[in-house]
C-alpha cells in the first residue's frame, strides 16, 4: 500500500508540475522511504564518495616518497665503496713511492751540487762531501730515538719498548771543495751524552770525507712543540732558522752509518717518514659500505619492520 500511495503522489505531482509547491514535497522529505528496494534518508542528497580516490592518491604519494628515499639512501654505501676503492689506489701509490725512496737511499753517492736549488729534487739521495766540522756550534734535535730497523721489527706490536731517548747532533760542516758550510746530522747520542764534554773522543778534527743523505726542511706537525733556539732545543728541522743561528747555508744531510766514530754520535739516522695510513681508511670505508648495504637491504628488499 505504501508503494502504491507513493507512486500515486508522484504521478499527481508530475501532472501538476507548475503548481507543485514546497508543501507538497514535504511528505517525500519527512521520513525514510523505500522505493524499488533502495533506501534513502529524507533531507539528504546522495553524492559519490571520495574515500577511495583519496586513499589511492595517498598510497601513490607514499610509494613515490619511498622510492626516492630508497635510491637516495643507496648513495651512502655507493659513496663509501668509491672512497674505499680510491684509498686502495692511494695505498698502492704510497707503497710505490716509499719503495722508490728506499731504493734512492741505497744508490751510489754523487757529489753535492753547487746549486742549492738542485737539492729540492734530491731528497733521500746520497751525496759525498769533503771538509771539517765546527763543533762549537752544535744543535740538538730532541727527543729522538735511535733508528734500528732490527729492533723496531722485533718490538713491533708491543705496548712498551726499550727504546732509549736522546738527541740528534747537528753540526756545521764547511765543504772545502765547494766553499760553503752545510748542516750535518752526525747521528744519535743518548740523553746522558748530549753534552759534548762527555764525548770528547767523538769530536772529529781535521778534514774528513763524508757521505750523507739529503734532507729538506720540515714544517711543524700538530702537537709538536715549537723550536727553542735560545735553549738549543729543536723539535723539527727548520733549515732557515738553523742556518741563521749557525751561519751555515740551509743545506742539510744525514751522515751515514760509516761516519760513526768511537765515542761519537751513531750515524745512519735516516728514516723514510711518509705518512701511510691508507689501510685504516680502506677498512673504515669498506666497513661502512658493508654495514649500510646490509641495513639498506633489510629495509627495502626484505622489508624488515623497524629497520
Amino acid at each position: 500500500m505504501a508503494m502504491v500511495k507513493a507512486f500515486s503522489v508522484l504521478r499527481q505531482s508530475l501532472t501538476r508540475w507548475p503548481q507543485w509547491s514546497c508543501a507538497q514535497l514535504a511528505p517525500l522529505r519527512v521520513s525514510r522511504r523505500s522505493i524499488l528496494g533502495l533506501s534513502f534518508r529524507s533531507g539528504t542528497m546522495w553524492r559519490p564518495s571520495r574515500c577511495y580516490s583519496s586513499t589511492a592518491e595517498a598510497a601513490a604519494a607514499k610509494a613515490e616518497d619511498d622510492s626516492f628515499l630508497q635510491w637516495f639512501l643507496l648513495l651512502i654505501p655507493a659513496t663509501a665503496f668509491g672512497l674505499g676503492t680510491w684509498q686502495v689506489q692511494r695505498r698502492k701509490w704510497k707503497l710505490k713511492l716509499i719503495a722508490e725512496l728506499e731504493s734512492r737511499i741505497m744508490a751510489e753517492p754523487i757529489p753535492l751540487p753547487a746549486d742549492p736549488m738542485e737539492l729540492k729534487n734530491l731528497e733521500y739521495r746520497p751525496v759525498k762531501v769533503r771538509g771539517h766540522f765546527n763543533h762549537s756550534k752544535e744543535l740538538y734535535i730532541m727527543p729522538r730515538t735511535k733508528v734500528d730497523p732490527a729492533r723496531e721489527a722485533r718490538d713491533a706490536g708491543r705496548i712498551s719498548s726499550s727504546m732509549e731517548s736522546g738527541a740528534y747532533v747537528v753540526t756545521p760542516f764547511h765543504c772545502s771543495d765547494l766553499g760553503v758550510t752545510i748542516l750535518v746530522n752526525r747521528g744519535f747520542v743518548p740523553k746522558k751524552k748530549v753534552n759534548p764534554e762527555t764525548r770528547q773522543k767523538g769530536q772529529v778534527l781535521g778534514e774528513v770525507d763524508l757521505v750523507g743523505i739529503v734532507r729538506l726542511t720540515e714544517t711543524r706537525k700538530p702537537f709538536v712543540p715549537e723550536n727553542n733556539p735560545e735553549q738549543n732545543h729543536w723539535h723539527y728541522r727548520d733549515l732557515e732558522a738553523m742556518a741563521k743561528i749557525t751561519g751555515a747555508d740551509p743545506i742539510f744531510i744525514d751522515a751515514d752509518f760509516k761516519s760513526t766514530v768511537p765515542g761519537g754520535p751513531i750515524g745512519g739516522q735516516t728514516r723514510v717518514t711518509l705518512r701511510n695510513e691508507h689501510m685504516q681508511y680502506i677498512i673504515t670505508w669498506y666497513g661502512l659500505c658493508a654495514a649500510t648495504s646490509y641495513l639498506w637491504f633489510q629495509k627495502f628488499v626484505r622489508r624488515t619492520p623497524g629497520v
